[in-house]
């Protein structure tokens, strides 16, 4: 995993002790809000409040037209078509609008495209497919703001268009009896971060012209499930939704979503907001990724107990085969790595394989980007030759620019700063991986510095349950309001067990005669790279667990590192070295001297070789050597055979004789371009 920059939050704190007092709030919570910049009484007091104002739909524009030709539809009995999309927000907007306009008596069915053969959006052979249901009028949930050309198809046809969605908005509108979008400049409101299932609730509450507490007791479970999926802030009217949705999820009020709780395993326990993010998102999410989110819907809507039960063990069971389809293109990737290196060595990762499945190439990508902390881009080439990317970026390099830089090469691309897609000729992925590297040397020669908040340091004797039930009051946990991430420093390493079949590890740690065990996930034993004795410092979250009727505390590891490090240092000799790499000029301390060479070796054979990354060599030499020394020290001892490299791992040769290391094409390149005697 790539390294980040720990950041430890600061806040004022006369002024959450003032909050504090104001609002009878526990002096704790109030610095964790004072750091968070709400800091003072009347946006505190909102935040924390249970109840929230939500604005009348009405202030959106367009939705009066929306209410009129839908009731027009209801009461002439015209066929309407909820045209939804495969993900979490898409998936949950057309349940919610599919299960309203039923209730009001309206003739509705639904269409949700084929991520793999329709692609997102809409599209004319879908279009054409709806035409022939007898549709009059379609009312899209989550997507229709770019689809110009189909609208114009969809008047040809002689139906209409009711656009309902939350992405930003071109230039032009698409032809439609309504656009309602939060985005639009003549929207009266301030709040505009729904996701598209919170603008389905919206319409729904107009058409339904009744009191908004009725419909949250309806649908705020589906607006909280996919509000979380889109990652959408949770602030203002979303975390209000979100609260109202999660108690009524763990009110097992309707029947799909109880069933996918007890297919995650999860029925006794209640449901927080990160518990859906990472157990009931990805099941309704593994649906639209693998084939057809239909599903996923049928779920949701789903009266029957013992139909609902079979389709959440059928998506657990997809979401099983997504990790697994994922794992064996990560496995693929990182073979590629190590038998080309240089792959990893580009300002933006581009890498393509035979038959990645195109539903979970993103997720990959983002993997990608945590374990190198670069831009990636992984291309599915398909055995027809067509070729389907999907990127994600880091903070602070805008990866849809990039890609817009490169659009001459491309068949097709689209997307935000974080993440895009694209499509590219087979042949063309060499020139484009070329393309877009140049751009990012010019634009970032040395890509930003990835980081982790620290809420505050803490000690080991305040990690309790109480902690965590003081903690509450922050929740709902998602976007903009991150669950808080503490920082236990100097604490000595005591243990490590493999738990989960190997796949994890649990650490326990010790401070003053406190013992804290730690769980870290995605981390096997031998992939650890620290040993009893060390002294770490450790990123964590908290959390309870429930067994055996009684609540235990949890604590699982957000990062791990050794204690001590020197942030700044390390990001600041990686920055040298990678615009030396690129044909800057540099500095000395890029060149190892003899005492470097001695001092990395010595350790090598006391280590007998590195089994883990480089950062975690670097680190565990104490940073004694900068990170340029170190790496065309190895760079030589491979040249002269002292040692071998296997991806990052170094494999210690038998000596024979001794090594002039001066004397390697490594050093004299490096020497003649330092202009070093």
């Amino acid at each position: 995993m790539a390294h980040k920059k720990w950041i430890v939050a600061d806040a004022d704190k006369e002024r959450a002790s003032l909050l504090s007092e104001k609002l009878n709030i526990d002096p704790f919570i109030a610095f964790l809000l004072v750091s968070r910049g709400i800091d003072d009484e009347l946006s505190a007091s909102d935040f924390l409040s249970d109840s929230c104002a939500f604005t009348s739909p009405y202030s959106l524009a367009d939705m009066d037209k929306a209410v009129n030709r839908i009731n027009k539809a209801i009461d002439n009995d015209e066929k309407i078509c909820i045209y939804g999309d495969y993900d979490c927000d898409g998936v949950t907007s057309t349940a919610l609008l599919y299960t309203f306009f039923e209730s009001m008596g309206a003739d509705v069915t639904y269409f949700i495209p084929n991520r793999l053969t329709d692609g997102y959006g809409m599209n004319m052979s879908a279009i054409d497919k709806i035409k022939s249901w007898g549709t009059d009028l379609i009312v899209t949930v989550d997507n229709g703001i770019s689809a110009i050309d189909e609208a114009e198809y969809i008047y040809s046809l002689g139906m209409e268009l009711v656009v309902t969605d939350h992405h930003q908005i071109g230039e032009t509108l698409p032809r439609a009896c309504a656009v309602v979008n939060p985005h639009r400049e003549d929207n009266k409101i301030k709040f505009r971060d729904f996701a598209g299932v919170g603008v389905a609730f919206k319409l729904a509450c107009a058409v339904y012209d009744g009191e908004v507490d009725d419909m949250l007791e309806q649908y705020a479970d589906l607006v909280a499930i996919g509000t979380i999926g889109d990652v959408v802030p949770l602030k203002s009217e979303n975390r209000g939704l979100v609260k109202r949705g999660l108690a009524l999820i763990n009110d097992n009020s309707r029947i799909g979503i109880n069933a996918l709780r007890k297919a995650a395993g999860n029925e006794e326990n209640e449901l927080s907001s990160v518990d859906v993010a990472f157990q009931i998102c990805p099941r309704i999410n593994a649906a639209g990724r693998m084939d057809s989110a239909d599903i996923a819907l049928e779920l949701l809507i789903s009266d029957d107990y013992d139909e609902a039960r079979f389709k959440a063990e059928q998506l657990s069971l997809e979401n099983t085969h997504r990790h697994e389809v994922e794992s064996n293109i990560l496995i693929d990737i990182k073979e590629m790595i190590a038998k080309n290196p240089s792959l990893v060595d580009d300002r933006v990762i581009v890498i393509a394989g035979k038959n990645y499945h195109h539903g979970v190439i993103g997720i990959v990508a983002a993997n990608v980007v945590t374990i190198y902390g670069k831009p990636a881009i992984v291309i599915g080439i398909d055995d027809d030759g067509k070729c389907t990317g999907s990127a994600r970026s880091v903070d602070g390099f805008n990866i849809f620019e990039a890609i817009s830089s490169c659009c001459d090469v491309l068949t097709h691309f689209g997307g935000h700063p974080l993440a895009a897609g694209l499509g590219v000729e087979e042949e063309n992925i060499d020139l484009f991986r070329q393309r877009i590297n140049e751009y990012a040397r010019e634009i970032s020669p040395v890509m930003p510095a990835q980081s982790i908040r620290l809420d505050c340091k803490l000690s080991p004797f305040y990690l309790n349950t109480d902690l965590v039930d003081n903690l509450t009051v922050l929740e709902p946990y998602g976007a903009e309001n991150s669950q808080p991430v503490f920082g236990l420093f100097n604490v000595k390493l005591m243990s490590v067990t493999s738990i989960g079949d190997g796949k994890h590890i649990r650490f326990e740690v010790q401070k003053k005669g406190q013992n804290i065990r730690i769980v870290q996930f995605n981390t096997t034993a031998d992939e650890f790279p620290y040993k009893p004795g060390d002294m770490l410092d450790v990123a964590i979250k908290v959390s309870k667990n429930y067994f055996k009727g009684k609540y235990y505390l949890s604590v699982r590891s957000v990062d791990v590192r050794l204690n001590g490090i020197d942030d700044n240092k390390y990001f600041s000799e990686k920055s040298d070295f990678e615009l030396f790499k690129l044909g800057y000029d540099g500095k000395n301390n890029l060149c190892p001297k003899r005492e470097d060479f001695v001092l990395i070796y010595r350790f090598l054979k006391q280590n007998n070789g590195w089994q883990y990354s480089f950062d975690d060599l670097y680190f565990a030499l104490g940073q004694a050597v900068s990170f340029g020394q170190l790496s065309f020290a190895l760079d030589a001892f491979c040249e002269t055979v002292l040692i071998n490299l296997d991806g990052e791992k170094v494999i210690l040769n038998k000596a024979e004789g001794k090594a002039d290391l001066d004397n390697t094409n490594v050093m004299k390149t490096l020497k003649g371009r330092l202009n070093i005697e």
